[in-house]
């Protein structure tokens, strides 16, 4: 009857293979912090330097940690970080870029 204790984490959309996995949680983390900082800077549009830096750098963490994920629980967040990354990413390139209105020389 021991199979009657264990939880039944193959129907469980966070299911989890037991192992520690620090370079995809550590990549998970900052992708969602990168995409939260993204998207919420992307609504102001003098912080268009800031939310198309962040979005960059959360859209490529994000492909990385796909990549590289093992687990759906790291998948699922990674694409709601990566999806935040990217509308960050393309409202910031919309209001100025990566460079726009840095003056040069």
């Amino acid at each position: 009857m021991a199979q009657a204790m264990r939880p039944n984490t193959a129907t469980s959309l966070f299911a989890t293979d037991g192992k520690p996995h620090p370079l995809q949680d550590t990549l998970l983390a900052i992708t969602l912090v990168l995409g939260i900082t993204a998207f919420v800077s992307a609504m102001f549009h003098n912080l268009h330097l800031l939310s198309s830096w962040t979005g960059l750098i959360g859209i490529l963490t994000g492909a990385y940690g796909q990549f590289i994920s093992e687990t759906t629980r790291e998948r699922t967040l990674l694409i709601i970080g990566l999806g935040a990354s990217a509308v960050g990413f393309f409202l910031g390139m919309a209001h100025g870029g990566l460079f726009g209105g840095v003056v040069g020389g």
